[in-house]
């Protein structure tokens, strides 16, 4: 492991860096899914080691005008509590105002919030969420 970390806006990934990503954690690594989503995105921040391994990525999903959306943060399972998460997020902010975003929204798990809250500056807002496989056809 080096320990030089570079970030990179819009870095070209493949998806098998992302599965492998992915899986270095503990996660569902779904084959497929990065290239389907990504020409959908703002934009995404890769981060790499000094040997080029893929050990964060944080993408910016989008509405095309004022709203961003920072979703699937990760950083490699024996990368994590370095400050590379945080990194990430910054860049991404960056990033999005330069688009012209004016707001840049997270949801995220409880064991989350200082993370989201303390290390990345958001604060707290009200919002509704619907788990769409809970609700049958025809109500609300």
């Amino acid at each position: 492991m080096s320990g030089a970390i570079s970030y990179v806006w819009r870095d070209p990934i493949t998806d098998e860096e992302m599965v492998d990503l992915v899986r270095s954690h503990g996660g569902n690594a779904v084959p497929g899914w990065w290239s389907k989503v990504m020409e959908h995105s703002l934009g995404w921040v890769g981060a790499r080691d000094g040997e080029g391994v893929l050990v964060g990525f944080v993408n910016v999903a989008w509405d095309g005008v004022d709203h961003a959306f920072l979703i699937d943060t990760k950083t490699r399972g024996t990368y994590q509590r370095r400050g590379i998460g945080t990194a990430l997020v910054r860049r991404a902010v960056v990033h999005a105002r330069a688009a012209g975003c004016e707001w840049l929204h997270v949801d995220f798990d409880p064991d989350l919030r200082g993370f989201y809250f303390d290390a990345c500056g958001f604060r707290p807002t009200d919002a509704g969420l619907v788990h769409l496989p809970s609700v049958g056809e025809g109500r609300r």
